[in-house]
C-alpha cells in the first residue's frame, strides 16, 4: 500500500505545490524511510535487493516525472537514497533494543 501512495503521490499532474508541512525533500526522505523500514526489520530473504530495487524505483519515478506535469529532481533522488538508509538504521537500531 505504501508503494501505491508513493507511486500516485509521485507522478498525478499538479498546478500548483499542496499546502503540507515541511520541505519536499523532507517528505521524500520519511516516504522512502517508512517504505525501507519494515523490509529490514524484518529481514526477508533478499531484503538487500529489495532495497535496491526501491532505490531503482524512486530513480525511475524521477525520471518519469517531467512526462506527467511534474518536475523530475537529483536532490529529489537524494533524499530518497538517504531515507531508504535511514529506514534500514532504524530497523538495525530497533532490532538491537529488542536484543534480537
Amino acid at each position: 500500500m505504501l508503494l501505491i501512495s508513493i507511486t500516485l503521490f509521485s507522478l498525478a499532474p499538479l498546478t500548483e505545490l499542496p499546502e503540507a508541512p515541511g520541505s519536499d525533500k523532507t517528505h521524500h526522505l520519511v516516504a522512502y524511510a517508512a517504505l525501507a523500514y519494515p523490509a529490514s526489520l524484518r529481514r526477508p530473504t533478499g531484503w538487500k535487493i529489495i532495497i535496491i530495487l526501491f532505490a531503482l524505483y524512486g530513480g525511475l519515478i524521477e525520471m518519469t516525472q517531467p512526462y506527467m506535469n511534474r518536475y523530475g529532481e537529483w536532490l529529489d533522488f537524494g533524499a530518497n537514497l538517504l531515507g531508504l538508509l535511514l529506514g534500514i538504521l532504524l530497523a538495525l537500531g530497533t532490532k538491537k533494543a529488542k536484543g534480537v
